[in-house]
């Protein structure tokens, strides 16, 4: 065989389920990640990483290998994962959100289970992508962001720990991070998830990554690849795509122009697959136009009209509309949509309805709606970049290459670069209107275009239609064809050098163009138009629309530009000039202005060169006129900022050259300086942020006057020294906001210096620094009112300057100079703006050096003291926080970056000065303060950067022990708040856990502290030991420590990390504990609680080493008291709620009595006191885990067990207060199931433990539904209403009625209040009259057996008597009591199960109904009492229970099976008599009886006299009943069809054989005989009864049966001898009695007992154990009713009896017979129906029963749920024939007086009956009366 040996396979997952047969296999789910540890041929061993402890072995073909990598650490291997860490954080992510998946499956929660499992989809497919490699880098950067994105989204919802990562995406190592930068890493995470969660519920942004990335980017860039172009036309085309704004009506770029030739691809075939364009330039305004289109103008290049043919006579080479295609593109520019370069788009083509349709209108129309293409359009690809076009040639190389054409935006993108030099000029054709002149119709007007000189020559190649096209020399419009008002809309862009600007102008030529090529030859212009490009002041055409005028005349003059050049060009121009030019030059040089036509273009210019404005132009150009420069520097304030920072190099450059040019005259300075401020503080408006980095550029790259610095400074130092004298310096606000550039310029300027004369003037430089900061600080000291705010703007703005200045000055001199500088402000002046300040300060580069922060880290830490621990206004204090806490963070943010040796002396200055301040601060805060978390992260930061030394040195601090425990005290209250109410998020689980392990460190220090200073009894300080203790434990119990509540991944990913610090703070907590020597007793019970709380958590080796320490507390109490009551009280006391809490478990019971035992062993004397102690704590807990586990239980019946067995305990242990709490929790559980009556029994137990009394109620006897009640009698009165309620309401008048006779007695004798009292009274006559006149079905009760080891301890091999609810079958009832079981078995027989059923694994479940016994009610004796209460005592108030079987004894007889029928009875007596506080009870006895046949015999007559007597009292009483069950019963006896019921035993038992052999039995036998006499009275009074109800139709049936009972009567006469009844017909007025009150004489009660027939109504019993499976189908039902009578039609069905038992059982609120005595009627139905004697339930032989005598409970507990006021004494138990023998012996009727011959009137005594009868007729009128019989028992 082969062998195992080790493989270099580490790691694998499995792609199948193996189920695995059982040991050593390992049986695998799907996705399972197995640990390989050694291979056999086709097999693995190895363990589930999630589950280590699970190890085996596995198919290889199941297992799909994985990459990995080996860490190996000292003696263990590391297992990691090869893949790229992202790809592992998806599989765990992937991992624990299919585990909350599958969860929310089963909860039924689709929606989420949908979204998460779309969620898992996204990732699944990001990780393959992820994994294949084979993205390009922009993509697996923007995937990386949507995978991070979507697993913190998804963490979130589903309330997972918050992962916090670094800008790319990469999760955060804490041990790498400082505790500050991890804090702000949490916060921003979470605003991120935040913002995307209201992404996702609006659903306006789904891709939220890319539009982040977009609002945060100031330009942006849409590329488009056109793919194709699909139309019809057959000439070549021309193609302008462009981005339109359809609610301004306007294109917003330039085109592209694609040429496409007339077989259907692109005339230049290399164009094929790369027409790309990107449309750059947008900004973030473009981004929130409401719309974007994406339009494509086409025009055809061909003949005047598609429909002439193409001959030569046929005018070509015409522009003519042709149509649009429109595509909406809104959100794919906002990135709402997708944008993927892969997925193509359709834009569908709309032609041109008219040949003169314009192409612009079209666009507004087609935009406003869309029409069919007809499958004609462009399919392009479309997508968004970040950038503008460097920026996306560098992010995007395998979209934007050097051949992707650039179409600009129309005008300048919001932020211009220096080196973005842009000379462009568009001109739009607007419209035109032409008159036709002498001509018939309109002429179709062609504008041809060009740039020209002043000489008239066209300048080549200055025209440009559209980007990616060729520029060319001249433009020929679009032609509409006889449209006299033509509107072109067309763009163009005119290129020429800057040079060439000042020259040029705009050529416009008019000509009419006929389709036939011949006319078109012969066609001339026959109009012109030009505009000059710039004004003859040097500034630009503005930007805008500009009316040309039409010049007409000869077409060669129109080509000389010395004819028309001279002429007005605008309609403007003729309007400013006047009327009279018109008139002079209205025919000049053979040209003529035009009134009747009109042309209009419009112009806007982006040029980085050209000026509109002609100040900015005086100042650019200053050397042309130096006489004006004074002026154009002052007029610079008022120019535009638009125009200047588009000129911003330029206008810099003017600047620094008037200043460097001038450098030995201080002329210019200050007018040159405040230009300069003026521009940064242009730049500084929020309109113009962007070009920050313009001025950036400017001054590092062009920036080049080297004196610069000189003069600035001067200018500079002059006005801080005029304002720092009061005096008045308009421009210092403006100067000191742009402080930062100018240092820059000044820092830029000598360093250009520097490097040009190797560091000449360094110290006059230097010099001039320092003079320049001390000016800055006189401005600071000043007390004029004026420099307030010049002081506030030097605090803001000085930082901003530290970065440029250290590049040229030392370093060490600058912080003394800003030392100088905070330090020259008064101490409380402008205490926020310096922290602000300071902020900065500390942000700088400056503080990063070692002896820079010597310098400036005292000053800081003093300001902050200061300002935190004032206690001034409130409101104005929470901003003032805000800044110290940022202050202090930053501080302590880049101490941790620093070498820790460098830092060591500044942390300490930080501790010193501000540890305590900043735990006061925390203590002193709400804890919904927004502020708190962040203090309280300073404060972990600066406990985490201290060392050993540190602690040490801050001890010593501390002047005296008073001030050190204070210190400690409150640092230990605050630990312990902190860790109950977590600042922080509950998913900052990193931040927790980083929080915590500091604080275990700090805690440990400071106890070692405690135990060097106050453990002495000196100094022994007990409160402070008591808060060390109390800290401790809520650290340990906390729940984010709580490691095995976690999932795998979390658990692993703190083990790992943190490892497990319960332990080490447990280990802690018991030896600081064994360190208290003979204080040990200060803590006792107090510690109790806390130590309990840390032995309950389940971790073994913490268990181990702390729960010692409760014997421990006992051993120290029992050394001072003898006992230990205290520890004892607390324990019990704590351990409920602890255990209710979900702490503890069975392990934690072992090892809590198996220590505490081992421990005693070496102190005989405590030993058994410690012993009992074990074993009562033991059986609470057993108690208390059984309660817990039940409470999360669907079954109430289970929870209302386990409440029960812990009332018991308590009320054992003498604890009233827990007593009460669940006595109230049981009646709460009893209210969900409206079981009134158990509630009511149970809210009695509370009134039994209070008096009739005045006095103040204890808090003990409290409870909080009742706390309003002051006294014990008011508390008592408020719970007997309450309960009377509940009696109400389950129907128990007569126990309610007691209740309220207790009620009355106190009102009528002790109170005195007559007025409760009536409505006492009235309240009671409403339950008599209810008892009397209101159905009440009888309940059921059920015996329930549950063996097996299977079942939970109180279950456990114990039987239980259950209550069943009113109508409750057993069927019903069981399939109930499996449903809280589903693996238990039924079993199905009566018997009692052996040993191997009692200790199987397994659950076995046993049910059958059994009948209760009706207790001994003495007030009832002799006395004729209603049904209706006899009957409530029948079912209720009942603790032995029967159940009867047949059994056969000696020889049968074929002939007569009565005599050798036994029957076998078993007893059960409950702990508790039922109803009580529960439903159920468990039986505390068990006891066998044999009944022999005879005595069978006689219970059987007995039954059945008693039932024929109870069917006369009721048709005495109700003269509306139906007659039908009375013919039945009667007839069933008397019909000699069946006759033989009693001479069956007159066979079996009326022989002398039988005699002769049973002498013994002789009483028994007389017995029987007067039995039988008695029924011939009985029947006859009923057949009397029947023959005055007898309808005529039944009459004949009624003589038939009377002539049988005549008969009957001889012969019974003839051997037993007559008996006689009183004449019932006897009329006389007198209260009615029932008939049967001579004949009980021997009381009800009595006669009752004998027989078990004591069940409800509404079941027959066959549905009982005894009779269901045994009787075949044709069982008469009538053998359940009669005794041993024979009915003469044995085919009534008996299952349809059964069936409408439950309903018709409302007629008569009778029981129905006994099992047993069903039984016997069948046995004499015939010898065929045989009992078979098998031990299944169907066949009823039952085995001898042992009898268990189960675990008494207390006595005082025993007659809890019975009231004292109606307790029966029950006699000894003993066999009921005894019993029936000594009451039968009586004689009958001993005298024979008036009074009992009264007649019995017919009057309607009994509305319970009528009530039944009208409630059965109602519901089934047409029952048959064989049905009737069936379902009406009659026996008492």
């Amino acid at each position: 065989m082969a062998r195992w040996h080790k493989t270099d396979k580490k790691s694998g997952v499995a792609i199948y389920n193996f189920k695995g047969t059982g040991i050593p296999q390992l049986p695998l789910q799907i996705g399972d990640v197995v640990h390989i540890l050694e291979s056999c041929e086709d097999w693995y061993k190895g363990y589930l990483v999630r589950h280590k402890g699970s190890e085996g072995i596995f198919p290889k073909s199941f297992i799909h290998l994985k990459e990995v990598t080996v860490e190996k650490k000292r003696h263990t291997e590391n297992i990691l994962p090869a893949e790229i860490p992202l790809v592992q954080e998806v599989t765990t992510t992937l991992w624990e959100w299919g585990s909350i998946w599958k969860q929310l499956y089963v909860a039924n929660k689709k929606e989420r289970f949908q979204q998460v499992q779309s969620m898992m989809y996204d990732l699944m497919e990001w990780r393959s992508q992820l994994l294949s490699g084979t993205l390009p880098k922009d993509e697996l950067k923007e995937l990386k962001q949507k995978v991070t994105s979507k697993i913190d989204y998804g963490n979130k919802i589903l309330e997972l720990d918050l992962i916090v990562r670094d800008e790319d995406g990469n999760i955060l190592d804490p041990d790498k991070t400082s505790v500050i930068s991890l804090f702000h890493a949490h916060e921003e995470a979470t605003n991120k998830i935040t913002e995307r969660i209201k992404e996702e519920m609006s659903k306006d942004q789904p891709d939220y990554a890319s539009y982040s990335r977009m609002s945060s980017s100031p330009t942006h860039s849409l590329y488009v690849f056109v793919r194709n172009f699909v139309c019809r036309i057959g000439e070549d085309a021309e193609l302008f795509m462009s981005l339109y704004d359809p609610q301004k009506l306007t294109i917003i770029s330039e085109n592209y122009l694609v040429r496409w030739g007339s077989r259907g691809f692109p005339k230049e075939i290399d164009m094929l697959n790369n027409l790309k364009v990107v449309f750059t330039d947008l900004g973030n305004k473009d981004l929130s136009r409401d719309k974007i289109y994406l339009v494509c103008q086409i025009v055809r290049v061909g003949r005047m009209d598609l429909r002439d043919s193409n001959s030569k006579k046929y005018t070509q080479g015409l522009r003519r509309p042709f149509g649009v295609a429109v595509m909406d593109i809104t959100d794919i520019i906002k990135g709402k949509a997708d944008s993927d370069e892969e997925k193509q788009h359709f834009i569908p083509f709309h032609p041109v309805v008219a040949e003169n349709d314009f192409l612009h209108s079209l666009l507004s129309k087609v935009t406003a709606s869309r029409g069919d293409s007809g499958g004609q359009g462009v399919w392009v690809t479309v997508k968004m970049l970040v950038g503008d076009v460097i920026q996306t040639r560098k992010d995007y190389p395998h979209l934007v290459d050097r051949t992707t054409v650039v179409a600009r935006k129309l005008g300048f993108p919001e932020i211009i670069m220096p080196g973005d030099i842009r000379n462009d000029i568009y001109i739009t054709l607007l419209y035109g209107d032409f008159d036709k002149y002498n001509k018939t119709t309109q002429r179709n007007v062609e504008v041809i275009m060009c740039v020209c000189d002043e000489e008239g020559k066209v300048m080549p190649n200055a025209v440009c239609l559209g980007a990616g096209d060729k520029p060319v020399s001249e433009y020929r419009s679009v032609l509409y064809y006889q449209v006299k008002q033509p509107r072109w809309m067309e763009t163009l862009k005119v290129a020429v050098p800057i040079e060439d600007m000042q020259r040029i102008h705009l050529r416009f030529m008019f000509r009419h163009r006929s389709s036939q090529e011949s006319k078109d030859k012969g066609e001339k212009n026959f109009a012109m138009a030009y505009i000059r490009l710039m004004k003859e002041d040097g500034t630009t055409l503005q930007d805008g629309i500009h009316d040309l005028l039409v010049l007409k005349g000869d077409s060669k003059k129109m080509e000389d530009a010395t004819a028309y050049l001279t002429l007005p060009s605008t309609r403007q121009h003729i309007e400013n000039k006047g009327a009279t030019i018109v008139r002079n030059s209205s025919n000049v040089g053979g040209l003529s202005v035009s009134s009747r036509d009109a042309f209009c273009i419009s112009t806007l210019v982006c040029s980085t060169k050209l000026t509109q404005n002609v100040g900015l132009l005086g100042l650019l150009k200053w050397r042309m006129k130096p006489q004006l420069l004074q002026e154009n520097l002052e007029k610079l304030k008022i120019v535009d900022g638009e125009e200047v920072v588009k000129f911003l190099q330029d206008t810099l450059d003017a600047l620094f050259n008037i200043m460097m040019e001038h450098s030995h005259s201080d002329e210019y300075d200050i007018l040159v300086f405040d230009a300069l401020i003026y521009i940064i503080g242009l730049i500084a408006d929020r309109k113009f942020q962007h070009f920050n980095a313009v001025l950036e550029a400017y001054i590092q790259q062009h920036f080049s006057a080297t004196l610069a610095y000189k003069k600035l400074m001067t200018v500079l130092k002059t006005y801080l020294d005029t304002s720092s004298r009061g005096e008045q310096c308009e421009p210092i606000l403006r100067t000191l906001k742009a402080l930062e550039y100018v240092f820059k310029f000044i820092v830029r300027s000598r360093t250009l210096f520097s490097q040009l004369y190797e560091g000449k003037e360094q110290t006059e430089f230097e010099e001039s620094m320092r003079r320049l900061f001390e000016s800055i600080n006189n401005l600071m000291k000043s007390q004029h009112k004026t420099a307030i705010l010049l002081q506030v703007a030097a605090l803001k703005y000085i930082p901003s300057v530290l970065h440029d200045v250290e590049m040229v000055f030392d370093a060490k001199l600058l912080s003394q100079l800003l030392y100088e500088f905070y330090t020259c402000i008064p101490p409380v002046k402008l205490q926020k703006q310096k922290v602000q300040s300071m902020k900065e300060i500390v942000r700088s580069n400056l503080f990063k050096k070692q002896e820079c922060r010597d310098i400036l880290l005292p000053v800081i830490t003093k300001e902050l003291k200061e300002l935190l621990e004032q206690k001034d206004d409130q409101q104005l204090q929470i901003q003032e926080k805000k800044y110290c806490v940022e202050l202090l963070n930053s501080i302590l943010e880049v101490l941790s970056c620093q070498d820790p040796a460098s830092t060591y002396h500044h942390i300490q200055e930080i501790m010193v000065q501000l540890l305590r301040t900043v735990n006061r601060t925390v203590i002193t805060m709400g804890r919904d303060d927004s502020l708190i978390s962040h203090f309280v992260a300073c404060m972990t930061a600066i406990l985490n950067q201290m060392n050993n030394q540190h602690y040490s040195v801050y001890i010593e601090t501390f002047q005296t022990s008073s001030e050190l425990v204070d210190f400690l005290m409150e640092t230990f209250i605050m630990f312990k708040d902190l860790i109950g109410k977590n600042v922080y998020p509950s998913d900052w689980m990193a931040m927790s856990m980083v929080q915590n392990r500091v604080f275990l460190r700090a805690i440990n220090k400071f106890a070692d502290t405690m135990n060097q200073k106050f453990l002495e009894n000196m100094n022994f300080e007990v409160q402070l030991w008591n808060n060390y203790f109390h800290l401790a434990v809520a650290f340990i119990t906390q729940d984010s420590l709580q490691l095995e509540n976690f999932s795998h991944a979390k658990y692993n990913k703190i083990q790992n990390k943190y490892g497990d610090m319960r332990r080490l703070i447990g280990f802690a907590i018991r030896d600081m504990w064994y360190k208290l020597g003979q204080n040990k007793i200060c803590f006792i019970p107090g510690m109790v609680g806390p130590i309990l709380e840390m032995t309950l958590i389940p971790e073994v080796e913490l268990r181990k080493a702390t729960i010692p320490i409760f014997f421990d507390m006992m051993l120290c109490e029992y050394q001072r008291t003898g006992e230990f009551k205290k520890f004892e009280n607390e324990i019990i006391l704590k351990l409920d709620h602890e255990v209710e809490g979900g702490r503890g478990d069975e392990h934690y019971v072992q090892l809590f009595e198996s220590i505490l035992t081992e421990c005693a062993c070496q102190y005989p004397g405590i030993f058994h006191l410690v012993e009992s102690f074990v074993s009562l704590v033991k059986g609470l807990l057993e108690k208390l885990l059984d309660y817990r586990t039940v409470m999360s239980d669907e079954s109430k019946d289970n929870r209302m067990s386990c409440t029960v067995n812990l009332l018991n305990f308590y009320k054992d242990i003498n604890r009233e207060e827990m007593y009460i709490r669940y006595l109230y929790k049981l009646r709460d559980l009893h209210l969900d199931c409206e079981n009134y009556t158990e509630a009511a029994y149970t809210l009695l137990l509370h009134t039994w433990l209070l008096k009739w009394s005045d006095e103040q109620c204890t808090p003990q006897v409290m409870s909080t539904e009742f706390q309003c009640s002051q006294t014990y009698r008011h508390l008592k009165e408020n719970l007997y209403e309450k309960i009377i309620e509940y009696f109400d309401k389950g129907k128990m008048w007569e126990e309610a009625i007691s209740l309220c006779k207790e009620l009355a007695e106190q009102y009528e004798k002790e109170v005195f209040d007559y007025e409760l009292l009536s409505q006492n009274l009235i309240q009671q006559a409403k339950f008599y009259e209810n008892i009397m006149k209101i159905l009440r079905p009888k309940p059921d009760y059920f015996a329930v057996g549950y063996y097996g080891q299977g079942f939970p301890t109180f279950l456990r091999n114990k039987v239980f008597i259950y209550r069943g609810k009113e109508y409750e079958r057993r069927e019903d009832f069981q399939a109930q009591l499996m449903s809280q079981f589903p693996s238990a078995e039924k079993m199905n027989t009566t018997s009692a199960p052996g040993e191997d059923v009692k200790n199987s694994p397994g659950q076995y479940i046993q049910c059958f109904t059994v009948q209760p016994v009706l207790e001994e009610q003495p007030r009832f004796k002799n006395k004729a009492v209603p049904d209706q209460i006899i009957n409530f005592y029948k079912s209720n108030n009942v603790h032995r229970f029967h159940y009867s079987r047949p059994v056969r004894k000696g020889s049968v007889d074929p002939e007569n099976e009565f005599a050798s029928m036994w029957i076998e009875r078993t007893s059960f007596v409950t702990a508790y008599k039922l109803p009580g506080i529960l439903r159920w009870f468990e039986v505390v006895s068990m006891s066998q009886t044999t009944i022999s046949p005879l005595e069978n015999a006689i219970e059987t007559m007995s039954t059945t006299n008693e039932k024929i007597l109870m069917m006369i009292n009721q048709y005495q009483s109700d003269e509306n009943l139906p007659i039908n069950p009375l013919s039945m019963l009667l007839n069933g006896i008397v019909d000699p069809a069946v006759m033989g019921g009693f001479a069956k035993y007159e066979k079996a038992f009326f022989t002398e054989e039988y005699i002769r052999h049973h002498p013994e039995d002789q009483e028994k036998l007389n017995r029987l005989k007067d039995l039988i006499a008695w029924q011939i009275p009985f029947l006859g009074a009923g057949i009397k009864i029947h023959e005055r109800r007898v309808s005529d139709n039944l009459r004949p049936f009624h003589d038939r049966m009377e002539e049988c009972f005549k008969h009957l009567k001889v012969k019974v006469e003839k051997q037993y001898g007559a008996r006689e009844l009183p004449d019932f017909d006897d009329k006389r007025v007198g209260r009615p009695r029932s008939m049967l009150r001579s004949y009980r004489q021997l009381s009800v009660i009595s006669l009752t007992s004998m027989n078990s027939d004591c069940s409800t109504p509404n079941k027959l019993a066959s549905e009982s154990f005894d009779l269901e499976v045994v009787l075949p189908k044709p069982v008469k039902a009538e053998l359940e009713e009669t005794a041993l009578q024979i009915n003469p039609h044995p085919e009534v069905k008996m299952r349809r009896s059964k069936k409408r038992t439950k309903r018709s059982s409302v007629v008569f609120a009778d029981e129905k017979m006994a099992p047993d005595i069903s039984i016997s009627d069948m046995k004499c139905l015939s010898r065929k129906y045989e009992f078979m004697s098998d031990t299944n339930l169907s066949e009823h032989v039952v085995a001898p029963q042992k009898t268990s005598v189960l675990k008494q409970m207390s006595s005082v507990s025993r007659s809890m749920p019975t009231i004292p006021g109606l307790t029966l004494s029950v006699g000894p138990v003993a066999p009921d024939e005894t019993i029936a023998s000594h009451r039968l012996s009586q004689p009958v009727f001993p005298s024979t007086s008036d009074g009992d011959k009264k007649t019995f009137k017919k009057k309607k005594v009994n509305q319970l009956f009528k009530t039944m009868r009208i409630s059965r007729v109602l519901e089934d009128g047409k029952q048959s009366v064989e049905h009737h019989f069936k379902s009406s028992p009659t026996d008492l």
